[in-house]
């Protein structure tokens, strides 16, 4: 039996995913399921760049903004309800097109990777809180590395949320997670992913990063940390967040304006590059020269549907 076909667009931060995906939907007909583990947030709206009303065009957007950011959202939990959008976009006669750079969400789906429903030790979770508050994440990177040097890999030394989560992992398993995502690979994929990648020249790429960080401070980023940071009792896990941390830096008086903006910008670039990392990892991406048209691109997706 013939699969459905999921369009998948993905990429570095700032490339154009938006942009790309809202003409392509409009074009063949198509509905976007966002992939970023950051726009599924109530209340943070600028430094996620959520995609404004304006920008969506009528084209219906699922997986944005409906998670509280105080509450837990993982990987199984966004494959679950990413499947179930893909089914109601299918029934509808429509094409599911799949958008973002969070290249955990994206794999979940390609390679129909199944994450086991991991009992959460409140108590462990607490003693590594702790760990992090005496002596910083550095030990618990390290610990991290040791059990899993490959998801490592993948992350950045400042990636407190992953950092715990791979640790999470092997105490309630005993096995890490890279060996449970290998061993979870051996599933048939549902659907007939096709996946694309937007490429562009580092530096142009890093210009368009610094400008979108510059548009996220005027659009009142500060403002919207400082709501959040008055409206929930205990401090949510997403501020963890990259552009989120940074400025709550700046609001406890640790580091200056100038600062924050600097440390967000280059966060950002080092995010971005990895993201590269990432997708060129996995053999089946088609890269698109995002410096094209809009419309260079979409033929050329278009053809891969034929």
């Amino acid at each position: 039996m013939q699969k459905e076909k999921v369009i998948v667009i993905c990429g570095p931060t700032a490339s154009g995913k938006t942009a790309l995906s809202i003409e392509l939907a409009k074009k063949i007909n198509g509905e976007i399921i966002s992939s970023d583990s950051m726009q599924i947030y109530k209340d943070m709206t600028i430094g996620t760049a959520k995609p404004t009303p304006e920008e969506m065009q009528g084209i219906k957007h699922y997986l944005i903004d409906f998670v509280s950011p105080d509450e837990r959202y993982s990987v199984a939990d966004y494959k679950r309800d990413a499947k179930k959008a893909i089914k109601e976009i299918i029934q509808k006669g429509k094409t599911p097109i799949i958008v973002g750079g969070t290249g955990l969400y994206v794999d979940s789906l390609i390679y129909e990777i199944e994450y086991p429903n991991i009992e959460f030790d409140e108590e462990y979770r607490k003693s590594l809180e702790n760990q992090v508050e005496e002596n910083g994440l550095e030990e618990l990177y390290k610990k991290a590395q040791e059990i899993d040097p490959e998801a490592v890999e993948k992350i950045s030394k400042n990636d407190k949320k992953r950092i715990l989560r791979i640790l999470e992992i092997y105490h309630a398993t005993g096995k890490n997670k890279t060996e449970q995502e290998k061993e979870s690979r051996k599933k048939e994929v549902e659907y007939d992913y096709t996946v694309y990648a937007l490429n562009w020249e580092r530096e142009k790429l890093y210009e368009r990063i610094n400008k979108r960080v510059d548009i996220m401070i005027e659009q009142g980023l500060i403002e919207e940390v400082k709501e959040i940071y008055e409206k929930y009792d205990k401090f949510p896990t997403a501020m963890q967040g990259l552009g989120y941390k940074e400025v709550v830096q700046y609001l406890e008086k640790e580091i200056t304006k100038e600062e924050m903006i600097e440390k967000i910008k280059q966060e950002t670039r080092r995010y971005a590059k990895r993201q590269l990392t990432w997708f060129r990892k996995n053999k089946q991406t088609i890269w698109l020269n995002a410096q094209d048209e809009i419309q260079n691109n979409i033929q050329i997706i278009l053809e891969g549907l034929n």
